[in-house]
């Protein structure tokens, strides 16, 4: 009974201690959590407009390139319309040639035309003038059968070509005709190829000087917008370093709150006559247990930016998990971060902790104690992210090192 009593005395002094060590750390662990909820305001406010300048520079870098696309495509119709000119000025010479041979043709056949016109016209007047009569007369006027064959024979001779005449007179006529209409059709399509060639060569070179322009303001946009982006990250670097800061000096107000603890606990027990147990280290894990299971998707270290912003440190490992798993404390621990970009920092003590991020729940709250194995979140792909799975870290005095050497 009476070690019962001593234990209740003791612990009613310990919890005395404990009030007072408490009541004079409060204003200075308060000044902290003001400061890191300002911090993580300020933080919050800049990866708002972060991630605004970053959809606006996909969708700048995807203007651009797309008018650089129809650009090309643009100055490629240039091309192909300058090489149909091309070809379309060889088929007017070849044209212009055939058009000086068919002239030749031409007055050969109109001069081919017109000697048959004249010798029909001189059959015309000789059958106007004698009529049908005169072959009769030319019959009757022989003086022997033998005259009158040969007679005969002339005056058929003298009709087959009068109709030779005519007959070649319309064949002549009709070649006339055709070279002109042939020369005359073939004039008008290469006109009209080479004046519809000409609009469209004229209309592509207006747009390709309205789209060069744009893309001229597309580039301009996009690189101010660029520019802006590398700011706003500079500017979110120093914020979470400032936040870092911060959190380390939070670390070492919980190791001196922890440590004022034990020594209170410990004068309360030595007034109470109570023997109490040697006390343990408040050092950091000897290791510490896989988050969640999955394979390292992204190892600790330097690597290539998957968004495209060129080589940087990758503070962590990113262990890939379907959306939703279940994420437990990797080691024992009190959580002294649980907020924006659903991010938790446990404090494991020994100016060491764990970072889980890009959770899409929070199980926990901050300041709660947290034992290895407890459940603390759920993975997600919250922030910048290109697929489910967590990135952990362990950092020792804020400091992340290669968390792969301690994982157990």
């Amino acid at each position: 009974m009476r070690f019962f009593a001593a234990v209740l005395c003791g612990a009613a002094f310990i919890g005395a201690a404990l009030t007072g060590a408490n009541a004079a750390g409060k204003p200075q662990v308060a000044s902290i959590g003001d400061k890191i909820q300002s911090q993580q305001a300020q933080i919050e406010a800049t990866r708002k407009r972060l991630d605004e300048k970053r959809h606006l520079l996909q969708f700048q870098e995807l203007r651009a390139g797309d008018l650089h696309r129809q650009l090309e495509a643009t100055n490629g119709s240039i091309a192909r319309v300058g090489s149909m000119l091309v070809q379309i000025s060889g088929e007017v010479k070849q044209n212009q040639r055939n058009a000086t041979w068919n002239q030749l043709q031409l007055d050969a056949a109109r001069t081919t035309l017109a000697r048959h016109t004249a010798a029909l016209e001189r059959r015309l007047v000789d059958a106007y003038e004698h009529g049908e009569l005169g072959y009769v007369n030319v019959l009757l006027s022989a003086s022997s059968f033998t005259d009158f064959v040969e007679r005969w024979d002339d005056i058929r001779y003298l009709i087959a070509q009068n109709e030779q005449t005519v007959r070649e007179r319309k064949a002549a006529e009709a070649r006339v005709l055709a070279a002109e209409e042939a020369l005359e059709s073939e004039r008008a399509v290469l006109s009209d190829s080479l004046s519809r060639e000409q609009q469209t060569r004229y209309k592509l070179a207006a747009l390709a000087d309205q789209r060069a322009q744009l893309v001229a303001l597309a580039d301009q946009q996009r690189l101010s917008v660029a520019h802006e982006v590398a700011q706003l990250e500079d500017l979110s670097a120093a914020q979470e370093s400032a936040l870092e800061a911060l959190i380390r000096e939070r670390q070492a107000a919980e190791a001196a709150r922890r440590a004022a603890e034990n020594s209170a606990r410990r004068r309360a027990a030595q007034l109470a006559g109570v023997e109490l147990p040697p006390p343990v280290s408040d050092g950091a894990p000897s290791g510490f247990a896989w988050p969640v299971s999955g394979p390292i998707t992204s190892p600790f270290g330097m690597r290539n930016n998957p968004f495209g912003r060129g080589f940087e440190m990758h503070t962590g490992i990113d262990i890939g998990a379907p959306m939703g798993s279940t994420v437990t404390a990797s080691a024992p621990g009190r959580i002294i971060y649980a907020g924006y970009g659903n991010t938790i920092i446990i404090d494991h003590g020994g100016a060491t902790s764990t970072l889980y991020a890009h959770l899409s729940q929070i199980f926990i709250s901050q300041g709660q104690d947290v034992q290895r194995g407890q459940a603390i979140g759920a993975v997600g792909c919250t922030g910048n992210c290109t697929g489910p799975h967590l990135h952990f870290e362990i950092r020792l005095n804020g400091v992340p090192t290669d968390p792969t050497a301690r994982l157990r």
